[in-house]
């Protein structure tokens, strides 16, 4: 048996943009004393919209601040983060 993969689903740039801006607005809330922030919003900002980058924004982040994701997302953001599980 040959397990086929998902071709990868590149959102719109509009979900990209609001995508990475969540991840941004999320990761400035923390301490950037030791570097971390910075190191993750250059990470961030090294993603093209190819393919389901925009996927790393989400999953970057522990189980609560993926809610804290959803909360801040739009119906449309939702939907792509469902049906790119």
């Amino acid at each position: 048996m040959v397990l086929k993969m998902r071709p990868k689903n590149t959102p719109n740039p509009e979900i990209f943009k609001e995508m990475k801006s969540i991840a941004t607005s999320i990761w400035s809330t923390y301490d950037n004393r030791y570097g971390y922030v910075t190191e993750k919003l250059n990470y961030i900002n090294s993603f093209g919209n190819i393919g389901d980058n925009a996927m790393v924004f989400y999953r970057m982040f522990d189980d609560n601040n993926q809610k804290m994701f959803k909360l801040n997302a739009s119906p449309e953001v939702l939907d792509y983060i469902k049906n790119n599980l």
